[in-house]
């Protein structure tokens, strides 16, 4: 059974240990990861289990599936707990179809987007809305003034369309000036981080973490088990994928933010802690993750009830210091994938 935490030292939200990310469920065959997705049938067990071990952190965004995403995980949210109690997360600024203004973080697409979501989700708010990139980081749109991006953001939190923000992947120094902006303003400042951040891509541990864990942003961070590699799903190299996710057309994406030369030497050592230790490969990365000070909540992806127990479970792992530091002495340092394109 998961506890349940404060969110960073910037608000009172109190969220479950782990977040569930609902990218892959939606309306199969539609939207980027069309030939891994599962519909609400599907994803009912899922969601009934998470509510059984005090899952109650939900992380979705308007773009994934095309919309879909929201409109299975809003009806399943509805149909299975009252909504006091459950935390509700979305995103803004991926395009959400080919028009010049649905897309970015303009005050016109967030304005529209938050409604939009409202609208496929069947609630009248979310609890925390999430920029999915910088006002600048959103390939093919203009560099949105940020100060028109954080004044639009905190109307929504104003009109009780959303309670709290949260960023995504961006530089430490972009964060930063959105925060000090805001600070100025006199507007709605962020409270969490949704990073890039697992065992085999660790280059947020020279800013982003540190900034975060300075200044009581809560750290949510995402691929926690990296597309299935620190799970073991591909064998020991992107062409051995064993899963429909790790075989299938995502199989691209997961090459594109994955290069590190000891990708899978270290994702053979949390194969030999797990065999050690008695837990699967995908319970020791998630608990490797726990066992740092600034990561609150990681947001796990799962396609069977039995993944979603193990992750469970992980939370009361506890790793031998002398684990840790096998498990992370490969490492190697990498380029910034946010410095080379897009994280």
């Amino acid at each position: 059974m998961l506890n349940a935490i404060q969110l960073g030292r910037q608000s009172g939200l109190r969220v479950s240990r782990l977040g569930l990310g609902t990218m892959n469920f939606g309306e199969p065959g539609r939207g980027h990861q069309a030939d891994w997705t599962l519909g609400p049938d599907e994803a009912r067990p899922i969601f009934e289990a998470a509510f059984e071990n005090g899952l109650f952190y939900f992380d979705c965004a308007n773009m994934y599936g095309g919309g879909a995403c929201e409109q299975v995980v809003g009806q399943l949210l509805r149909e299975l707990a009252p909504r006091d109690t459950y935390v509700l997360a979305t995103k803004v600024a991926m395009p959400m179809g080919a028009g010049a203004n649905q897309g970015g973080l303009s005050r016109k697409h967030i304005m529209e987007s938050i409604d939009g979501s409202l609208r496929r989700l069947g609630h009248d708010y979310v609890d925390h809305l999430v920029i999915h990139r910088h006002p600048h980081g959103v390939p093919g749109h203009v560099q949105v003034p940020i100060e028109e991006t954080l004044e639009a953001l905190h109307d929504v939190v104003k009109a009780g369309k959303a309670l709290y923000l949260g960023g995504s992947s961006m530089f430490a120094w972009q964060f930063a000036e959105l925060q000090l902006t805001a600070q100025r303003m006199g507007t709605t400042r962020f409270i969490s981080m949704q990073n890039h951040y697992n065992l085999i891509y660790r280059e947020e541990e020279r800013e982003m973490n540190p900034y975060c864990a300075q200044t009581g942003i809560a750290l949510t961070p995402w691929s926690p088990l990296a597309r299935g590699i620190l799970a073991g799903s591909y064998k020991g190299g992107l062409d051995k994928g064993s899963t429909n996710r790790s075989s299938g057309v995502d199989k691209a994406r997961t090459g594109m933010l994955y290069r590190g030369e000891m990708d899978f030497t270290i994702a053979e050592r949390v194969v030999e802690v797990a065999e050690k230790l008695g837990h699967t490969p995908a319970q020791v990365s998630v608990a490797w993750l726990l066992s740092k000070p600034e990561v609150h909540a990681p947001i796990v992806g799962v396609s069977k009830v039995s993944q979603l127990e193990q992750l469970v479970a992980a939370a009361a792992i506890e790793l031998d210091p002398a684990d840790v530091a096998y498990l992370e002495e490969p490492y190697r340092p990498l380029e910034n994938l946010l410095s080379i394109g897009f994280s």
